[in-house]
């Protein structure tokens, strides 16, 4: 990946461009010079002039001895009549006739002296434009020039790489063919998707070759000096918080850049997916997951990259898996935004595409290039959420395989307050397999201030299994196997219960889909709109927050209150997440169910491992008034992390759904347990950190008044479930590392 800075091409093209400039009118400088001095002095010839093309009559009365004046008579316009015209002309520099005699009967003249002032005010503004284009095009020349200069001074002082003496210019040669090449293929390349944006956005688009050279603030090898450091700062411009709710689309003097942007960021990215050793380094409990070494990060992609700004830490890490879901598939999953954050819904709070630059070639994404914004997470309020601008750059390359990429764009929006984390290029090689598996590389590569993270989630954010690399592959592994389960035309063996046809399974498993997603945007420290924090500002609190549903079939109506917080036990996360999801120890945490017995219903495996699976309850409690309640569950598993999520749901709608119908107007408040482990090692050595939420619909008029009663309420529920779970799965509560720095 290479700064396109080289010379001969752009030489040839310049000077091309000056010859048309200079010779578009042949206008040398002398008489373009003559033309603009007789329209400033001259407004008008006189009409007797044009109209009989004799003289005029004081020159009539002359001496008759005299050599008469071979210059013709002009007649100069008043300061009133010049400024009316000139007036005018903004508005419309080609008055028809009926314009030109209204003008002449206001201003006293004839209209065809108004036709002719109209003509050379419009031939003296081409010319200065065009004086105007040719002093750039020299200046842009001269520039290059100086560029080939300079370039040409630093090839002739490179040093040879194994010896460091002096290289010979033979030495030299190659490389510099090589740059030549990988710079004319970059520009193809720009202006290809220029081509393919323009057409897309209905606007003409600058070509590569116009665009205002930026130097890009990403690894680049080739020549010039790093930028200047401001330009790192720049990086990090805009307002965090309210990055999803502000956002605008990029301007059209920005989208140049931001295809050489996308450009770069997939040559980075390609490199950093193919490197080996000793840019990765091998996590010592799997090979499979890497490590960045950011000293051999900044030596191999050095050109372009400034200094870190204080309190701003690299996170990079790649993992690689094969999944069970083919490559037009997954494509089509990572370039839909709905799809995306659905399908990584625990990551992925929020998601939206701000423009679309180009949709691609050929009926798929090959070529795509959108700008998006994206808010990512972890299962805890205890962990701030990470805001992203960036684009996304969709390519499928010779051998077959796609990539794709992302990097962020925050150099663009201009604003004084910093955001917290930078997407540098980062995103995932794709490659088809024969048997319609895929094997995806994933590389993520951010910088980010985590100074407001929690000391109890630093060992897992440093870890990188709470945004890096692992924790995309793993989810990605687990959703692609919940696809494979989903698209099942029979009722497999292993599920068991009242489901007794596909159509009935699948619109469980879309109900339940439907529950994750919903409690997922709620069990994070999401900035969401949706959500207004009551309390939960200090470190053991209880977060509790309300929003008023309506209109929304998928809810029921009414003011509903969100409880979360988060907490450390001494026990293995895998032993934390049976507990919790085995229907018979339920009972012992749940206090709604009120020690009733629950029982299995139907149970759907979604997923090689046990854990992987969606359930329906029966809660049969005789001291109930709901009696007969029945709950949807789903719990999944990875290794990065696992949940447990239920919802009560009503036995009318859930027949409805098991015979096939549409899940979409079941309402549902999802509740339920995010469970991490504590450091990332193996087998969860430090224990597990547990996120419990519940939500709650305190009044079923969505104008009602929240009473404090309700909140307390709440609070001393979910407290009160706390107290049960540490009582029940036990360990050495007092040891908590929260307290560690």
């Amino acid at each position: 990946m290479f700064q396109p800075n080289l010379f001969d091409a752009h030489h040839h093209h310049h000077h091309h461009l000056l010859d048309m400039g200079n010779h578009m009118k042949d206008v040398t400088p002398d008489n373009e010079l003559d033309l603009i001095r007789d329209i400033e002095d001259f407004d008008t010839k006189s009409l007797p002039d044009i109209m009989e093309g004799t003289l005029g009559d004081d020159d009539q009365d002359q001496d008759p001895n005299q050599r008469p004046n071979k210059k013709k008579r002009y007649c100069r316009h008043t300061q009133h009549q010049i400024q009316e015209m000139e007036l005018f002309f903004k508005e419309c520099p080609h008055p028809d006739d009926k314009q030109r005699k209204e003008l002449g009967r206001r201003l006293s003249l004839e209209p065809l002296q108004i036709k002719f002032w109209f003509q050379n005010k419009r031939t003296q503004m081409k010319v200065q434009t065009e004086r105007y284009e040719n002093s750039q095009l020299r200046a842009e020349n001269e520039k290059l020039r100086n560029d080939n200069i300079r370039f040409k001074e630093t090839l002739g002082n490179a040093a040879c790489p194994s010896c460091g003496g002096p290289a010979a210019i033979g030495e030299m040669s190659f490389d510099e063919q090589h740059l030549r090449i990988e710079n004319a293929r970059l520009r193809e390349e720009i202006d290809r998707i220029s081509g393919i944006a323009a057409k897309y956005v209905g606007k003409p688009m600058l070509t590569y070759s116009n665009a205002p050279m930026r130097p890009l603030d990403l690894g680049v090898e080739g020549f010039g000096p790093p930028p200047p450091q401001g330009l790192m700062v720049n990086m990090y411009g805009g307002a965090s918080g309210d990055l999803l709710r502000s956002i605008s689309g990029p301007t059209e003097a920005d989208k140049p850049i931001i295809i050489e942007l996308a450009v770069s960021a997939m040559e980075e990215l390609l490199r950093m997916a193919q490197a080996g050793d000793p840019l990765w380094i091998p996590c010592s409990q799997d090979e499979n997951y890497e490590i960045l070494s950011e000293e051999e990060y900044l030596r191999t992609f050095s050109r372009g990259l400034g200094p870190k700004p204080a309190g701003i830490k690299s996170e990079a890490s790649r993992d690689s898996a094969i999944v069970i879901m083919n490559h037009i598939n997954l494509v089509e999953i990572l370039m839909d935004v709905n799809q995306w954050s659905g399908v990584f819904s625990g990551i992925v709070s929020r998601a939206i595409t701000v423009e679309i630059l180009s949709t691609g070639v050929a009926g798929n994404y090959n070529g795509a290039l959108q700008v998006m914004t994206a808010e990512f997470q972890v299962p805890s309020p205890l962990v701030p959420t990470r805001e992203n601008y960036f684009v996304r750059y969709c390519k499928q390359h010779g051998d077959g395989s796609w990539a794709i990429a992302d990097v962020s764009l925050d150099s663009l929006r201009s604003a004084s307050v910093l955001p917290r984390c930078r997407r540098r290029p980062s995103g995932c090689i794709i490659q088809g397999l024969p048997n319609g598996y895929s094997k995806v590389t994933w590389v993520e590569h951010v910088e980010v201030d985590d100074r407001a993270i929690h000391n109890m989630y630093k060992p897992l954010v440093n870890s990188g299994l709470a945004f890096g690399a692992r924790r995309w592959v793993a989810t990605l592994e687990r959703q692609c196997e919940r696809f494979a389960s989903a698209m099942a035309n029979s009722i497999p063996p292993e599920d068991i219960g009242v489901i007794t046809t596909p159509e009935g399974r699948k619109s469980m498993l879309k109900l339940a889909e439907r529950m994750v997603i919903s409690f997922c945007s709620g069990v994070g420290a999401s900035t969401s709109q949706t959500w207004t924090t009551l309390s939960g500002s200090g470190e053991d609190d209880v977060r509790v927050m309300t929003r008023k549903s309506m209109d929304d079939p998928g809810r029921p109506p009414g003011v509903v209150l969100s409880a979360a917080t988060s907490f450390w036990l001494p026990v293995p996360p895998k032993r934390v997440f049976d507990f919790l999801r085995d229907e018979n120890s339920r009972s012992e945490w749940d206090i709604l169910s009120n020690g009733g017995l629950v029982q299995e219903m139907a149970h759907i495996a979604n997923g090689r491992d046990p854990g992987n699976s969606i359930s329906l309850l029966r809660v049969n409690n005789e001291n109930s008034s709901q009696s007969n309640m029945l709950i949807l569950q789903e719990s999944c598993t990875d290794s990065t992390g696992s949940y447990v999520i239920y919802a009560p749901v009503d036995i009318a709608a859930m027949n409805v759904v098991l015979s096939g119908g549409d899940p979409d107007y079941v309402a549902l408040l999802p509740s339920g347990f995010a469970i991490l482990p504590y450091n990332g090692g193996p087998e969860g050595g430090g224990g597990s950190l547990l996120t419990v939420a519940f939500q709650i619909l305190v009044d079923s008029i969505p104008t009602a008044k929240l009473s404090l009663g309700s909140v307390a309420t709440v609070n001393s529920l979910i407290k009160c479930t706390v107290e049960r779970i540490k009582s029940a799965v036990g360990g050495d509560q007092n040891a908590c590392p929260s307290a560690m720095p």
